[in-house]
Formats: structure tokens, C-alpha cells, sequence
């Protein structure tokens, strides 16, 4: 049986919506409301890394406040206002900007959409195996890789 034939290119805007608004256990995913993501690195089949067209609804967040122990993730803004919190602070993006968090730094790091319009960006990272993930300011840390992340709260019990 022969592989479907992946697309030469195709219009981001409109690549499919992701089928699962969000992988966070139901307590955590309600809060991922607004933000809608366009897996568009799956759709050629690339498996190393992947890329997600990422639109945030005024008063979105982008994700739980979170840092990657063995992934790189990189974000580039290309419309509206999103402000990108980290253990640093706060900083106003906009377009043309862009910021990227390594692994291992503990860095934890959101987009949050305070405007009154849409933000898009895109996001960027790698499927490095035998990852985890923190969240400092919620009782929850992943192991896992992309896509297939194993929930747990921070003393170890499962969701």
C-alpha cells in the first residue's frame, strides 16, 4: 500500500484546524479557549520538528506557562499584539518579532493576547524524545514527545 501523496505547498490560512483544541487534561484545556492552531509541519510529513500556524482570540493564552527540558520551541509574530511572559517578565510583541526558549533553561515562558484583536505566529520546535515539561504556575508536569504527552501533577499522580 502506497503512502498519500503529500501537498508541494499550500495556503496556511487555510490548512486544517488541529482536531484537538488541546492535549492538557479537561481541568487545564478549558483555559485554551480562543486559540486555534493549523498544524502545517504534518502536513508535508515532516517528523523532526514541528511548525503550527497559531491564531489567539482577545483574552487567549497560548499555553500554560511551561518550559521544555529537552525541546527548542521558537515563535515568530505576524499580526497583532501578543505579550510574551517568561520568568523574566513581561514583553509587548508585534509583528516581524520573534523569540525562542531552550531547552534546559527552565525559562518558563506564554503568549497571552491582552489586545483587542487577533495575534497570529507562528510556532516552532523539535521532537526531541524523552522530553518533559514543567509548569510552575499549575500542579501539572508532561513527559513524553509531541504530541503524545503523559500527564501527571507534580507529586507524580495522574490526571
Amino acid at each position: 500500500m502506497s503512502e498519500p501523496e503529500l501537498p508541494v505547498a499550500v495556503d496556511a490560512a487555510r490548512a486544517p484546524v488541529r482536531d484537538l483544541p488541546s492535549v492538557y487534561p479537561p481541568l487545564f484545556a478549558e483555559r485554551m479557549a480562543g486559540r486555534m492552531k493549523r498544524p502545517l509541519g504534518a502536513l508535508f510529513g515532516l517528523a523532526n520538528f514541528g511548525i503550527n500556524l497559531t491564531r489567539l482570540a482577545p483574552g487567549a493564552v497560548s499555553a500554560l506557562r511551561h518550559a521544555h527540558a529537552r525541546q527548542d520551541e521558537f515563535v515568530y509574530v505576524l499580526e497583532g499584539e501578543p505579550t510574551l511572559v517568561t520568568d523574566r517578565g513581561r514583553t509587548p510583541l508585534k509583528p516581524g518579532m520573534c523569540a525562542g526558549f531552550k531547552a534546559g533553561s527552565g525559562d518558563a515562558h506564554q503568549l497571552l493576547n491582552e489586545s483587542n484583536r487577533d495575534a497570529v505566529y507562528l510556532e516552532i520546535g523539535d521532537r526531541t524524545p524523552g522530553d518533559s515539561v514543567v509548569y510552575p504556575d499549575d500542579d501539572l508536569v508532561a513527559v513524553g514527545t509531541a504530541g503524545n504527552w503523559r500527564f501527571t501533577r507534580k507529586d507524580g499522580t495522574p490526571y
